[in-house]
């Protein structure tokens, strides 16, 4: 009854509204209120049922728990343009600097875990990410000279997790991914004459799709100190954005990159861990991501196989966590982590849709137990502001700049069973 109540809750979470983030590139810095307390770090040492988002093996050692949450989360975004107004046939952008006007947002998390045997379990780990979402106002004419403009991706992953502890202290665990999305754009009617199909480019409203994949993992202890763990998601195979086909690459495709987690957790000081982990996310290899602007623009149409996209590179984030367990009842956590951002100069134009620019991230969080079953957990995380400046491709002579921090909290509790 417990695990058909738990994918009950799964399915209609789906079905609720999912909002949009941004940090490493699109993808979250980490899942579950624990995990984001260091930086995202956990692929070696998971603790809560929201452990399968990491890594499926760890959901062996978590036992027989339900936990759910929230963040709240701010980005600010901002764009300048600076340089003259060239005429045709440049296009140039009205000079100046513009923010985005969606800075608060809710996204929840939710995990299910129940031991089957000594050695089996089942679970499911619901959680969010995204980050192309923007909304800048129509003044001076909006950024493309087509009024309000600007982006919104949302994306919900559904991971049913079977994990196996095959031997004393090592697990296995896989994780069939069911992943939904949804996506809007408006104001970019001015790239009409560079699509495959103007009428399927932007102000459309929303459009969803659906997709699957999986994600298997192994965690174990390699002495009484060291831990380890490793962990692969291959990439989501997703329908196609419809009314979008004239915008995405491969006629609307925006499947999901792959994804590698390799993390160790050390605890050889007495109610210490130290967690370092190793995230490695292939964007290059989704064209409608990693398609550059140019020569793109100049050699295809949007929409085509080889259309433009963002331009986004790879991404390998080096995460380092501490955990410190003052009480039985108490412990507190911290985190920083680091990624180059995966956009380059020269494709700053058509991201300021989505400026996923951060690199660095400062978190912190503890877990207080009010009983040997219940327990709540919070964080918090500062991303400072980087800025990444390059040319207008379009217009000789301007210059933009692409901005953007970023603050968050999260509160979530745990009940044991």
């Amino acid at each position: 009854m417990r695990i058909k109540l738990a994918l009950g809750v799964a399915a209609l979470t789906a079905l609720s509204p999912v909002t949009a983030q941004a940090t490493n590139g699109y993808f979250s810095h980490g899942y579950g209120t624990i995990s984001k307390g260091m930086a995202g770090a956990g692929t070696a040492l998971s603790q809560d049922s929201i452990a399968a988002a990491t890594n499926p093996a760890g959901m062996a050692f978590v036992g027989n728990r339900i936990d759910g949450g929230f963040e709240v989360f701010s980005p600010r975004r901002e764009y300048t343009v600076e340089g003259p107004l060239s005429p045709p046939p440049a296009f140039p952008l009205q000079p100046g600097t513009y923010k985005s006007s969606r800075n608060g947002f809710v996204i929840p998390h939710l995990g299910f875990n129940r031991e089957l045997s000594d050695t089996t379990s089942f679970g499911v780990s619901v959680f969010a990410n995204g980050g192309m979402n923007t909304d800048y106002s129509g003044e001076s004419g909006g950024p493309f000279y087509a009024g309000r403009t600007g982006v919104n991706l949302e994306q919900l992953f559904i991971a049913p997790t079977w994990s196996w502890e095959f031997s004393d202290n090592q697990a296995i665990g896989i994780s069939p991914v069911i992943a939904y999305q949804r996506f809007e754009a408006e104001g970019l009617q001015s790239f009409a004459p560079f699509s495959s199909d103007a009428n399927a480019l932007s102000n459309n409203g929303t459009d969803d799709a659906w997709g699957y994949g999986y994600q298997i993992g192994w965690q174990g202890e390699i002495t009484d100190t060291l831990h380890g763990g490793v962990s692969w998601r291959n990439i989501l195979k997703m329908n196609e954005f419809d009314k979008y086909r004239g915008l995405f690459a491969e006629q609307g495709d925006f499947d999901i990159p792959q994804m590698f987690n390799a993390g160790i957790a050390w605890s050889g000081i007495e109610d210490h861990w130290f967690l370092l982990d190793i995230q490695h996310i292939r964007y290059s290899e989704i064209n409608s991501v990693g398609n550059p602007l140019l020569p793109n623009l100049q050699t295809a149409q949007l929409g085509d196989d080889a259309g433009a996209g963002f331009g986004w590179d790879d991404m390998t984030i080096v995460k380092l966590g501490w955990q410190w367990q003052q009480t039985t009842s108490h412990a507190w956590r911290a985190g920083v982590s680091y990624g180059e951002n995966p956009i380059s100069d020269e494709d700053v134009l058509f991201n300021i849709l989505a400026p996923g620019v951060q690199e660095w991230h400062f978190t912190g969080g503890f877990t207080h137990s009010f009983s040997e079953n219940l327990d709540v957990s919070g964080m918090a995380f500062y991303s400072p502001a980087k800025t990444v400046t390059g040319p207008n491709p379009l217009a000789a002579n301007q210059t933009i700049d692409l901005e953007m921090y970023q603050l968050g909290a999260s509160v979530s509790v745990g009940w044991k069973y």
